[in-house]
């Protein structure tokens, strides 16, 4: 980094706040008590993240005489679903790219079932009022490199082919800086339908509110710590008491599961976000942006941003770190070295808004496994459920997700358990110090990439042919 440009970078950083901008809302409710108690109830949900509040509301809807009780280790949507990018995607496979090397013959059924599943987000929204920011701008895909205009011109060709190309549009140079003005953009595919951006936590929050008016009894502060059958029920204990339940669907994501064998199959990475403070009119002109659709760059390590409600701008992405031993601590969600990447690439993106500062800068824990999208399954003869494997894209997934295991715990075959993505497994993670070095291995050579016109090297495409989808 040049010294002028990492010295304007840390300017800009020096008033920001080490705390997700999200989850200091005015608005956040406070937390409900812990359990103190031995509960009985037909469905445990473990987790009050977007899985599980997701879960256990659709369980109410599905049934309004089930008995649902959550738990969650601290508050409702504190962890990522808190503090995410708010980008709310229709895809169910981590996009179409990841989507059409992994499942070609249903990818159609699969991007149909996503859309659906967005539509029916923001019923949802609109049903339960819950006051969220939601609008569905759509989103754009933009290049920064010619290699990543061949590439967007191509998934766009496929698309047609397919018949999935209504509501995208590729634009070149000149439309897409019509949208967005940025020296560094080359061309887009943008997304019109297909992303809706909201405010994450105010989402976990309504959904929350929404659970506890249709009956779940939430408990807060109320860790799982253990999974153990005890008769014919399922035993969770916490740290005051334990619930009994007929059926459990777990909504843990990157903590660790209560099913053990499930921890093989995916890894924490730390991904990190800036948010700049409002932008003035004369700032947002400057740069466009008049329809606000959420935008993100097409490399293989990539930046995601948009526009908040009071016009600031979240800049996040890029570095994806994983730490030896895929440890999970809250020392790990401050990067101050990432911080300056991230700024002194905004700027570069941006030099109209020179001058402008980051009032918060926060990171934390995903998790993700080795196919890049979610996975689910049953243990203990179809009692317990779980989905897992977001790897960032679970604002609108999770939903489809809590659908999944709501069918498996039913045990009839659906139109979504019928899916070769949903009775398929990833390929699980091997040990230390293997995992570590591979990842690492595999970062080195997409930054290689990258900085090569998209060139895949010989470990790219040894994983590419292994089915081991992991980037940033």
């Amino acid at each position: 980094m040049a010294p002028v440009a990492m010295r304007t970078a840390a300017r800009s950083l020096s008033d920001a706040q080490p705390v997700p901008f999200w989850l200091e809302d005015p608005g956040r409710p406070g937390a409900l008590p812990a359990l103190t108690a031995t509960e009985h109830c037909d469905l445990l949900v473990v987790g009050g993240g977007y899985s599980g509040l997701w879960t256990a509301l659709l369980a109410k809807e599905r049934d309004p005489r089930r008995d649902v009780v959550l738990i969650e280790g601290r508050e409702a949507g504190w962890a990522a679903s808190g503090r995410n990018g708010g980008f709310c995607a229709a895809s169910l496979t981590h996009g179409f790219g990841n989507g059409l090397s992994r499942w070609p013959g249903e990818l159609a059924r699969l991007e149909e079932l996503g859309a659906r599943n967005l539509d029916a987000i923001e019923a949802a929204v609109a049903t339960y009022g819950i006051d969220c920011d939601f609008e569905r701008t759509g989103e754009i895909d933009v290049a920064t490199e010619p290699h990543q205009l061949a590439e967007l011109a191509a998934l766009h060709e496929e698309a047609g082919r397919l018949g999935l190309a209504d509501g995208l549009e590729l634009l070149d140079r000149d439309a897409v800086r019509a949208q967005v003005d940025s020296p560094t953009f080359l061309g887009g595919l943008w997304d019109r339908r297909g992303v809706a951006l909201l405010h994450p936590a105010k989402l976990a929050w309504g959904l929350k509110r929404a659970c506890l008016d249709a009956g779940v009894r939430v408990y807060e502060n109320t860790r799982g710590l253990d999974l153990t059958t005890s008769g014919p029920s399922m035993a969770v204990r916490t740290p005051y008491g334990r619930v009994l339940a007929r059926q459990v669907a777990l909504g843990t994501n990157v903590f660790p599961s209560l099913v053990r064998r499930v921890r093989l199959y995916t890894v924490p990475v730390y991904d990190y976000a800036l948010m700049t403070e409002p932008l003035t009119d004369e700032q947002l002109a400057s740069i466009g942006w008049k329809n606000r659709q959420g935008l993100g760059d097409s490399a293989n390590q990539f930046h995601y941003f948009r526009l908040s409600a009071d016009n600031r701008i979240l800049w996040g992405g890029y570095d994806a770190i994983y730490p030896f031993g895929g440890q999970v601590r809250a020392e790990l969600d401050q990067r101050p070295e990432t911080y300056l990447t991230l700024a002194e690439h905004f700027f570069r993106c941006f030099p109209q808004l020179e001058g402008v500062r980051f009032s918060h800068a926060w990171g934390g824990a995903i998790d993700t496994c080795s196919r890049f999208s979610a996975f689910f399954g049953t243990a203990h003869r179809g009692r317990v459920a779980y989905a897992v494997g977001y790897t960032g894209l679970g604002v609108g997934a999770t939903r489809f997700g809590a659908e999944v295991m709501l069918d498996l715990l039913d045990g009839g075959r659906t139109e979504r358990t019928a899916l070769e993505m949903v009775r398929s497994k990833p390929l699980p993670f091997p040990p230390e110090p293997f995992a570590w070095a591979g990842i690492g291995m595999t970062k080195w050579s997409l930054a290689r990439a990258d900085a090569n016109g998209g060139r895949r090297n010989l470990w790219l495409r040894a994983m590419d042919r292994l089915g081991l989808g992991f980037d940033s």
